[in-house]
């Protein structure tokens, strides 16, 4: 069986994610970077020092205006080391628009927006990181 190496058409994935730092695999650059403040990234663009303060539960709907406006399909809203709601106002912002809205650990947000972004989708994950 013949195997091929295929190299995404993506700039950015994960390599590690934990509730503390996230190490992004950053293929124009050819090189790994660590992150310890909460960010947003796309298969495209990394929005490093996202101005979130606290966790899921502070967000509010204005903090997800940097997200919105890249135009996903999907947002994926990795929670820390585990996963949280945010407010009603806050799904409603992205569900408004109709935008879907996944929350979960930041380890699974890591694994689904790299399968995501493998399929070409218009994924954005907004990572809360708590120092």
């Amino acid at each position: 069986m013949q195997l091929n190496h295929e190299i995404p058409d993506f700039a950015y994935a994960f390599r590690a994610a934990g509730g503390r730092s996230v190490v992004i695999e950053d293929r124009e650059l050819v090189r790994t970077r660590e992150l310890s403040q909460s960010f947003i990234l796309t298969p495209q663009t990394l929005v490093q020092d996202w101005a979130v303060n606290g966790g899921a539960r502070a967000l509010t709907p204005d903090d997800l205006a940097p997200v919105l406006a890249l135009e996903p399909e999907l947002v994926i809203l990795g929670t820390g080391e585990t996963q949280q709601f945010p407010s009603a106002a806050v799904m409603g912002a992205c569900l408004t628009r109709g935008i879907g809205l996944e929350v979960m650990a930041n380890a699974a947000a890591a694994r689904t927006f790299n399968l995501l972004a493998s399929e070409g989708r218009k994924v954005a994950a907004a990572i809360l990181l708590v120092g």
